[in-house]
């Protein structure tokens, strides 16, 4: 019995690491996401206002789109009172970006300065080529 836990524990690991990510289509653009702070979460939510179909990174045709990111985070208490307790953040911010390149791969990061999320989209020589602006935010 311990041996079947240790090992749905095991195998539960290797697909939060990215185990199953599918190979880069050459002919598009890739889009990493990283959530640059801990206990944070990034999902892909949408590209050009379609619903994206895995929620772990973005795959385009070359040219312009606009995606759009769920990011959630907490707001420390030093951002909001002594005695407080962290305050969960889940907001949505959108990127826009005319150049994607058949091929590339890009990164998308995103973090948080007290209750301000920031995004930032990055190409393969870590130059920024985008940046994020808030879509809305709510408490969780």
């Amino acid at each position: 019995m311990r041996m079947l836990l240790l090992t749905g524990g095991l195998l539960t690991l290797a697909g939060c690491a990215g185990f199953g990510m599918p190979d880069p289509d050459p002919s598009q653009a890739w889009i990493d996401l990283d959530a640059r702070q801990q206990d944070t979460a990034l999902q892909a939510l949408q590209v050009d206002s379609r619903t994206t179909v895995d929620k772990r990174y973005f795959e385009v045709q070359p040219g312009s789109h606009e995606l759009k990111v769920r990011y959630q985070f907490p707001v420390e208490a030093t951002n909001i009172g002594p005695d407080a307790e962290p305050l969960w953040r889940d907001c949505q911010l959108n990127v826009k970006f005319k150049d994607f390149n058949a091929g590339q791969r890009y990164q998308l990061q995103a973090g948080s300065i007290g209750f301000r999320p920031w995004a930032k989209l990055y190409d393969e020589q870590r130059k920024v080529v985008g940046q994020g602006t808030p879509a809305g935010c709510q408490r969780t």
